[in-house]
């Protein structure tokens, strides 16, 4: 098949970012409808976690075993089911009539989001295969990645307050059936020449490893560690992880391969994205619950006032990436760790009344630590590592910010419900300090980790990892 020209690689690389952008932006617009949910749907504070979690958790699951299966079956065919199933669940979600079918459709949404992310990623390099333009429409990419999500709050306050909650999720649905056109008339269909084998036993052991987990997390301050649910759960994901590994490292084709994890640099990747997205994910819940119910301000002004952390994420991600490029990860890590640490540790005496100044500069100086992290994350996770390798490698670094977004509202949550007495409005601040006090510490995890795993020490331990790991050509799965 012949190279599509120049202007069809580029609308290629539109209609690829246009999903992402929406799937990006659901990671997060629902947030800032979080209160009117509460009210509309009776939702406690673990219903408004779930409705968070169900989706990014959903992803989290299935990423890797999306790109595996377009490998196999054709990216095009399963980007446009992808788009399909995401357009089908975005419409769901805005007739659910319960808090309930709420979550149900949102892992309807995710299970479609997952099928878009990592496929739309392979179509792009498989698109792009002048390294120089594939390397710049990756960093389109990676940065649309940190815009769609910043940005969820506020194009989520401009539509839940004129019309209703129910509007952040049907606005998917006309942009996912116009992906759906313009994949079908402009994406060529591509196959990955030897796709890797199916491994379902390792996808359902992630799926209840991250699900037990997360349960245990979110139901904890509800039922108590005396519950036999909870002891049930936990000791559930401990023995699925536990089993996780001892099954993947028998397989020669693993869904995981944890062999990863004797790189520093790689484990010290998929430690920095949990770290930095739980503080993200943490940060825009309790951030969403303290604007509106104590603060009394509406969607559309709780939405404009996370506008510095959009501003932050377009003004810094791009010189993050170009940062990576001439001075290595290190520096950006540097960076994003005291940005997210100080960000928090700004916001752990926050007051009814806290001046207004204060919070934009505390969310800006927040929004800078992130928009710092997005580009070291997947750069160190590849560092050393062999070609035939690096896709996957990315793909778990892609897998852990879904993680870490997940756990991090999970546990933010479950904090300011452990702490809250009375209603919301007037239970919010003294339950949710720590929630702001882990994440500055989910700050200074980032930052040790940061400057730990890019030394010297931590390249010797990525070279040895990948001279085990180099035995020739093997099939590559989808990227992030």
């Amino acid at each position: 098949m012949p190279e599509p020209g120049r202007r069809r690689r580029i609308l290629v690389l539109f209609i690829c970012c246009m999903s992402l952008l929406i799937v990006g932006l659901d990671n997060t617009i629902v947030n800032v409808a979080l209160p009117a949910i509460e009210r509309d749907l009776a939702a406690p504070v673990s219903g408004m976690q779930w409705t968070v979690d169900a989706y990014t958790l959903t992803l989290a699951s299935l990423l890797l075993l999306s790109g595996s299966t377009a490998d196999r079956i054709g990216r095009r065919r399963t980007f446009q089911a992808g788009l399909v199933i995401f357009a089908i669940g975005s419409l769901l979600c805005g007739l659910a009539p319960s808090l309930g079918w709420l979550v149900v459709f949102r892992v309807l949404q995710a299970v479609g989001g997952s099928m878009m992310n990592p496929v739309a990623m392979s179509i792009i390099t498989n698109t792009f295969t002048e390294p120089r333009e594939r390397a710049r429409a990756i960093g389109v990419w990676g940065g649309v990645v940190g815009i769609s999500m910043a940005l969820g709050p506020v194009v989520g306050g401009s539509l839940v307050e004129p019309f209703g909650w129910r509007a952040i999720f049907w606005i998917n649905v006309p942009v996912a059936v116009l992906a759906v056109v313009l994949t079908a008339r402009f994406v060529p269909e591509s196959r990955a020449p030897r796709p890797r084998r199916a491994d379902p036993l390792g996808q359902a052991l992630v799926i209840v490893a991250l699900a037990a987990l997360t349960y245990t997390i979110i139901e904890l301050p509800m039922l108590g560690w005396r519950s036999p649910l909870i002891i049930g759960t936990a000791v559930a994901a401990v023995a699925a992880f536990a089993a996780l590994c001892g099954y993947e490292l028998r397989r020669p084709e693993p869904l995981i391969d944890v062999r990863f994890f004797r790189s520093a640099p790689f484990s010290g990747a998929s430690l920095i994205a949990v770290c930095a997205f739980g503080a993200f994910g943490g940060f825009l819940f309790l951030n969403t619950l303290y604007l509106q119910d104590v603060r009394g301000l509406s969607p559309f002004d709780a939405g404009l006032c996370t506008l510095p952390i959009a501003a932050m994420a377009v003004i810094f991600a791009p010189l993050s990436g170009r940062l990576v490029g001439d001075r290595g990860p290190r520096p950006s890590l540097v960076l994003a760790g005291l940005g997210i640490t100080a960000g928090g540790l700004m916001l752990t005496r926050l007051a009814a009344d806290t001046p207004l100044a204060w919070l934009l500069v505390a969310y800006a100086v927040f929004g800078f630590g992130f928009a710092m992290v997005n580009a070291p994350i997947t750069n160190t996770a590849v560092s050393g590592m062999p070609i035939t390798q690096a896709g996957v490698a990315a793909a778990v670094a892609s897998t852990s910010r879904q993680v870490g977004q997940s756990l991090g509202v999970a546990v933010a949550g479950s904090v300011l419900a452990a702490g809250l007495a009375g209603s919301m409005r007037d239970g919010f601040l003294r339950a949710g300090q720590a929630g702001w006090w882990i994440t500055a510490g989910y700050g200074v995890v980032v930052l040790v980790a940061g400057l730990v795993t890019t030394g010297r020490w931590a390249e010797g331990t990525a070279a040895r990892t990948a001279r085990r790991l180099d035995t020739g050509p093997a099939p590559q799965p989808a990227g992030p």
